[in-house]
């Protein structure tokens, strides 16, 4: 097979048929790619295969870039094995810490000039190859973090690889990137998981009354434990310190709350909520760009099949982009809403072209 137009991957060997590497393979398979999977488990790699992400991997065949997606703590191990086979000619990883996996490759005796570690900034909370999606990666950040003995040909294989699975390749030095995952993504799960668990003894009233807001909170929290622990304990001093100061801030918010009955002052709670809604502001909106405020329309659908792509469809005769979708369930009832995020000049336009066709739009 000859390598993509323009480029030098032809075949790629994926080691760990979970979530990522799945995805990442069936990425390839998209653009023509040779892909060989090998996973510790032979049903991992059948179910991968039954999926079209590619064929089982031998142990012979040499392929252009290997791609290690197993946990942070084993990928030296398995990049010092896969380079005694000479499996490829490009290593690189998917785990979600750099700093570690570099370190002990270079305790190893690894090959650092055919290694470059990545990462893609792209995931669900659920798990497995069954819950791969060739376009996972589509626009989302990929870092990538070459070492000063990577050679150059490494680098260029692996932002060819990002660039095929639709990734928008990243360069950051490894400890840079494992403080920036500590606050954007590491921290955030451990607080998802801290106010998950206070529902674990909740009562069936406080569930009864659980709201869009809870879910949108404690949705990543639902990740496998295992998996987390696993990312956690490989950047576990970054991550200490983001959620130091997340506990900082929560046990300020907390006395000033608790001294509010006896006539204290609620600035301190106030100033937190503040910065909440300045940070929330600078995360970066769609395609990457500065974050945008659209309008929010509420739409009353049915839970039947067929009604939310029946909205959709409705809205797309308007000509009015849907730049993002959430839905909340009614509980005890069948039916929720959709909210539907729109440029604020087009709210009113779609508002009157739905209620035209029997929709219930409140803004």
């Amino acid at each position: 097979m000859t390598p993509t137009e323009g480029g030098t991957i032809a075949s790629v060997v994926i080691v760990g048929t979970g979530l990522i590497g799945t995805s990442i393979a069936l990425a390839l398979r998209g653009r023509s790619v040779r892909v060989y999977l090998a996973d510790r488990d032979p049903a991992a790699v059948r179910l991968a295969r039954e999926l079209g992400a590619g064929e089982e991997w031998t142990g012979e065949q040499a392929a252009d870039i290997a791609v290690i997606a197993v946990p942070p703590q084993y990928v030296a191990q398995q990049l010092l094995e896969l380079q005694k086979r000479e499996a490829a000619r490009v290593y690189t990883d998917v785990a979600s810490v750099k700093a570690l996996p570099i370190s002990e490759a270079e305790q190893l005796g690894c090959d650092l000039s055919s290694y470059v570690a990545g990462h893609p900034l792209a995931g669900r909370e659920r798990s497995g190859p069954v819950a791969a999606r060739a376009d996972l990666f589509l626009g989302r950040p990929w870092a990538y973090c070459p070492t000063p003995e990577a050679s150059p040909d490494a680098v260029r294989a692996v932002r060819e690889l990002i660039e095929l699975c639709g990734g928008k390749p990243v360069e950051v030095e490894a400890a840079e990137h494992d403080r920036a995952v500590a606050l954007v993504s590491h921290a955030p799960h451990v607080t998802a998981a801290a106010v998950a668990a206070r529902l674990a003894e909740a009562s069936e009233t406080a569930l009864g009354l659980c709201g869009q807001g809870v879910r949108d909170v404690t949705r990543i929290a639902a990740g496998d434990p295992a998996l987390w622990t696993g990312i956690l304990s490989g950047n576990a001093l970054p991550v200490a310190e983001v959620l130091e100061r997340i506990a900082a801030d929560l046990m300020t918010a907390a006395r000033a709350l608790r001294g509010l009955p006896a006539g204290g002052s609620a600035a301190a709670v106030t100033d937190l909520l503040q910065r909440g809604v300045r940070g929330t502001g600078r995360i970066p909106g769609k395609h990457g760009g500065p974050a945008r405020t659209y309008a929010v329309l509420q739409v009353v659908i049915g839970d039947r099949p067929g009604e939310l792509a029946r909205l959709v469809q409705a809205a797309g005769e308007t000509g009015v982009n849907i730049e993002d979708i959430r839905l909340e369930h009614a509980p005890g009832l069948p039916l929720g809403a959709a909210e539907l995020y729109v440029q604020p000049e087009a709210a009113a336009v779609l508002t009157e072209a739905l209620r035209a066709r029997g929709w219930q739009v409140s803004a």
